[in-house]
């Protein structure tokens, strides 16, 4: 890991995409144990039932998915969906998943989910995209902030990880267990296009759209966590973050924005002289919390 401000990491899970029952499992594991040390000895084998690898793997997944905070502890959201309110403990509300997607962006602790949803796709007319074309962004980008870049074959690992984290391999039977525990599959935010480019590697493409399945409660809970404490945001300011990590198309975040306020007198929406900015009424962390429960219709 490169120790800078703005810091990026391209390993950390063992060549392992997080697997659906590992986030549960590892959040249980840390509140049982009462810490994140159970994860530096051997302790936390026997108990997740995993190889030394896995539990190195679900240690960074944990971190990744913000289910442990920069501080080791669970965090908020984590105690909220899996251990004491158990809003989705076992993912089985699309929303959950959104949220998954959602800090695993904000995050940046597997900082190639960012760099592609949000960085690099920024100023690109297509949203087509190789593992050539993403390897040359990162090291360009990594030149630029002054620091070490990355080995090539450390990215091929973790962009194979990204890869199979929303793309289902080729049908055949040592798949078909590890399809049904990658988790945000069903969210469908990347495709394999079925074209390769002049090295060979496949095109891949991110899937920008309406995204229905987000609810408007999903939507203004990552808005509050996103901006903390703040009264008014600007269109821009929401694209970049929240509408990249949900891979939202400008009509569906102008959609989801709309929805957001025609339901919830909390947040206003104006666009007075070209300047568009969502005004919210309410931005504590208790406010938060009650627009997640009123997607899992808990009041």
């Amino acid at each position: 890991m490169i120790s800078d401000q703005e810091s990026y990491r391209f390993s950390g899970h063992d060549t392992f995409h997080c697997k659906e029952q590992w986030v549960l499992k590892g959040a249980q594991l840390v509140e049982k144990e009462g810490g994140i040390c159970v994860f530096r000895g051997n302790e936390a084998i026997p108990l997740l039932g995993v190889g030394k690898n896995m539990v190195r793997s679900i240690n960074h997944w944990l971190r990744a998915f913000g289910i442990l905070s920069k501080d080791d502890n669970v965090s908020g959201f984590a105690n909220l969906l899996f251990l004491e309110d158990k809003l989705d403990p076992y993912l089985e509300n699309d929303g959950s998943l959104w949220l998954l997607q959602y800090y695993l962006c904000k995050t940046n602790h597997s900082s190639i989910f960012k760099l592609i949803f949000s960085s690099y796709f920024s100023d690109k007319a297509t949203l087509d995209f190789s593992e050539y074309q993403i390897f040359n962004y990162v090291n360009r980008l990594l030149i630029k902030k002054g620091v070490k870049e990355v080995a090539e074959k450390t990215f091929n690992s973790d962009f194979k990880v990204f890869i199979r984290t929303y793309v289902s391999p080729a049908k055949n039977e040592k798949t078909v267990e590890d399809d049904f525990n990658a988790p945000l599959l069903s969210l469908n935010l990347v495709s394999d296009t079925g074209r390769k480019n002049a090295a060979n590697q496949t095109i891949y493409r991110l899937n920008r759209g309406v995204q229905d399945s987000v609810s408007c409660e999903i939507f203004g809970y990552c808005i509050l966590d996103e901006f903390k404490n703040e009264t008014s945001i600007t269109y821009d300011e929401i694209r970049k973050k929240i509408g990249s990590y949900l891979c939202l198309s400008n009509e569906g975040l102008e959609t989801l924005i709309d929805k957001l306020c025609e339901e919830n007198n909390e947040f206003i929406y104006k666009d007075d002289a070209g300047v568009r900015q969502l005004q919210m009424k309410k931005s504590s962390e208790n406010f938060k919390n009650i627009m997640l429960k009123r997607h899992y219709d808990i009041q």
